[in-house]
């Protein structure tokens, strides 16, 4: 069965701990709010990682992670646990409201990792999902208590220091388990010896069995002997010379040993340490050269420094997809910040820092409509932290405030496939405030957030906004924001069923997209366009237009606006009464938008899908999708009949299954519908028998999806699911999902069967 929530793969293996895991596991058992506290570095997030996966059978509906060192302050709380379990929220309501309506049902373990910088706020977040889902548990990790009622504290102590009673004489310590395996990492032929192994165990005494202490130690046996280690340790000026004055013993010792790690890197090593602490997320290597570089780290020996931080422990390597990108644990990077504050250079850092994820921002345009806009979208959302941390700079700034202006609308697309309506929309509200001078930039910010408005059916704020941003373009005579403030003031005319106002604004939007040759805006037009005639009967412009957008997307390469595209001529097609080309239609924009994540978009087919289904006779099948619209519609709180224009349609169909199924039977399939995981929702949607004229006669074999049959393929060429989740860029969970489906589907046991399969059956036998 695939496992539901977020989980993040821990990388290096787990050390002991099995007293506590134990201990952990039977306060969860029977707590609602478990908070596992102590000194920084004793392990608080590794013990919570272990825990949570140990426990994930007991929570069908997800075991999710929320990292909140990537937050710099409470404001974007709820909304960030929203994200971290996959809320696809488009509404404007109140982020910590639609949070407890997705918990009231479910049982799930919510982990809160890291948040002694805003534990009243965490608390306060936590007390009201507690209240209003009765089967939920949260786990925090926090150097102080959320100090709630329904809080149970486990300090987590620092690791053994001696061997676990009753073995067999041949056990040693956690902490010198961990300095073995840590050593390791960086010198492959470390070993232990009698002697070696006392000059170790004393050296995690000296750290006071604190592991990132000890980690940081390890990593220096590539240079230095344990005797040496352990010699540098001793030195009593060191040890009481550094850490605060009044803070705790151990933290006065973490404090040392990473002041100690700092003074034995190079200075160019030393530097980027400093300046990479200004990222908020994990950052890649062209984010380190452009933050990174300057005086003291010379052009070209940034890949170089990242690979001895990360022999240090300082910086850790995490791969995404065919790219590597790099992060810093909280304690290094608030030393890092330490040392970089107490440097002159902060200041000069954090405007290098701004104006690379500015230029970020300025490239996401020219992605957001070709080849590379799925993979762009992608390492956006990996961006985020940090795009964020940019414009709370350009915010803060009162001469950047036309920057982040501009930013904010530039990221419009990330807005969108991410999921951040509201978080774009706030964004763009407070640069509209900051910068009010009359701009193009202004005039573009002004239709972007029109859209977005739009979307979020707040259709009264939209026009506000497209109006202003109408009379602006014209006052400057800015043609392109003329041409998309005409797209959306058309749609806005849509959404009040005003169709001939909305055709008369698309015919002004697409002539000014054609005249600056802009496919994006053409693309958008033709989609927004076909829709509308085919709502007012006009078949034959409906279908026309809608192949011409499909024919501007597959010459750009564009996978997003295609998908939409697909939409608007399956809805078409089906209206004049092919179901089965419209089936075909709605399945491939189905399994586009899939790939895109796009849950709009999903939402959209699943609900056409349903309307033909009935339509071909299948009512059992078309009343489960509309309880899959119901589970899924309710998350993203907008309405979709502006979209389509097919809520007559919708209620027709629905009065009909009713009178065909009866009331009874009608709501159980309702009910079975919306119990259903996403990606069973959409095997449903999409492997559902066709009618028989539907199917060829050769294809009696198991159908597989397009990406069933890519990962079947794979597994053919032999490759293990991390290399297939590489060669896919998707996660290795999704890739072991794939996997158990194939397996099932087919009837097979093992990945060899599968390949003998693929062998046999050397042509798709699905679409």
């Amino acid at each position: 069965m695939p496992t539901v929530g977020n989980l993040p793969l821990d990388l290096t293996s787990f050390v002991g701990r099995r007293r506590e895991l134990a201990d952990a596991r039977a306060l969860l058992a029977r707590s609602r709010l478990l908070t596992l506290t102590g000194v920084g570095g004793v392990g608080k997030t590794r013990l919570a990682l272990q825990l949570a996966g140990s426990v994930r059978r007991a929570f069908p509906d997800g075991v999710w992670w929320v990292d909140l060192t990537r937050l710099s302050g409470p404001r974007l709380l709820a909304r960030a646990v929203a994200e971290a379990v996959e809320i696809r929220e488009h509404s404007r309501r109140d982020p910590l409201v639609v949070l407890c309506e997705h918990f009231a049902d479910r049982r799930a373990l919510l982990v809160l990792d890291n948040c002694e910088t805003m534990s009243h706020e965490c608390g306060s977040v936590a007390d009201a999902l507690l209240k209003q889902a009765p089967e939920l548990r949260v786990l925090a990790t926090s150097r102080e208590r959320l100090n709630i009622s329904a809080e149970v504290l486990m300090v987590v102590p620092p690791l053994s220091l001696s061997a676990e009673p009753g073995g067999s004489g041949q056990e040693h310590s956690e902490g010198l388990e961990l300095f073995v395996r840590r050593a390791r990492s960086v010198q492959a032929d470390f070993r232990t010896d009698n002697h070696n192994c006392a000059v170790v165990e004393d050296i995690c005494r000296r750290l006071d069995g604190l592991p990132l202490a000890i980690e940081l130690a390890a990593a220096r046996v590539r240079a230095l002997s344990p005797e040496q280690i352990l010699a540098r340790l001793d030195d009593p000026y060191r040890l009481l010379s550094s850490g605060p004055a009044g803070s705790e013993p151990r933290h006065r010792t973490l404090r040392a040993l990473i002041d100690w790690s700092f003074q034995l890197c190079t200075e160019p090593e030393q530097l980027l340490w400093m300046r990479s602490s200004v990222f908020a997320g994990n950052f890649d290597l062209e984010a380190a050269e452009s933050v990174c570089r300057g005086e003291g780290i010379p052009p070209g020996s940034v890949v170089d420094l990242v690979a001895g931080l990360i022999d240090k422990s300082i910086l850790h390597r995490e791969q995404h997809g065919s790219v590597s990108r790099y992060r810093q644990i909280e304690t290094i990077r608030q030393f890092g910040r330490e040392r970089l504050a107490d440097s002159g250079e902060e200041q000069f850092v954090r405007l290098r820092h701004r104006q690379h994820y500015q230029r970020i921002a300025t490239r996401t345009w020219s992605a957001q409509f070709g080849p590379h806009q799925v993979d762009w979208f992608a390492r956006l959302r990996l961006d985020h932290a940090d795009l964020r941390v940019a414009l709370e700079n350009c915010a803060s700034d009162p001469g950047a405030a036309s920057d982040g202006l501009r930013m904010a609308a530039d990221l419009l697309y990330h807005w969108i496939s991410s999921f951040y309506l509201n978080e774009g929309r706030g964004w763009l509200d407070d640069f509209l405030t900051l910068a009010p001078a009359p701009s193009t930039d202004r005039a573009d910010a002004l239709w972007v957030n029109g859209w977005l408005a739009l979307i979020q059916s707040d259709l009264s704020a939209a026009e506000s906004m497209l109006a202003e941003a109408r009379a602006l373009a014209t006052r400057l005579g800015a043609a392109k924001a003329l041409a998309y403030t005409a797209l959306f003031s058309g749609m806005a005319a849509s959404f009040r069923q005003d169709s001939e106002t909305a055709l008369q604004l698309y015919r002004e939007a697409l002539d000014g997209h054609r005249t600056a040759d802009n496919p994006h805006g053409i693309a958008s037009t033709l989609i927004r366009s076909a829709m509308a005639y085919s709502h007012l009967g006009d078949s034959e412009r409906a279908i026309a237009l809608a192949e011409e957008c499909l024919a501007v997307c597959d010459a750009a390469g564009d996978v997003w606006h295609k998908a939409y595209a697909l939409t608007a001529l399956g809805i078409e097609v089906w209206r004049q009464g092919d179901t089965r080309r419209a089936e075909v239609l709605e399945r491939e924009s189905l399994g586009l938008n899939h790939e895109l994540d796009d849950r709009l978009g999903i939402v959209l087919n699943l609900e056409i899908l349903a309307l033909i289904a009935e339509t071909d006779g299948r009512g059992e099948h078309a009343a489960r999708l509309f309880g899959v619209l119901r589970s899924l519609s309710r998350s993203l709180g907008v309405s979709l009949r502006a979209y389509t224009h097919l809520a007559d349609h919708y209620d027709e169909c629905v009065r009909r299954l009713r009178n065909a199924l009866g009331e009874r039977d009608y709501q159980a399939l309702l009910d079975e519908g919306a119990s259903l995981t996403l990606e069973d929702a959409l095997h449903l949607a999409a492997e559902e028998d066709l009618r028989p004229d539907v199917r060829s006669a050769a294809d009696d074999a198991p159908r597989l999806t397009r990406r069933e049959r890519e990962v079947a393929e794979l597994v053919a060429q032999g490759m293990s699911n991390k290399e297939i989740a590489a060669k896919l860029m998707i996660a290795s969970r999704t890739a072991e999902s794939h996997i158990e489906h194939i397996l099932v589907k087919l009837g097979f046991t093992t990945r060899t069967q599968i390949a003998t399969w693929v062998a046999d059956h050397s042509r798709p036998v699905a679409e």
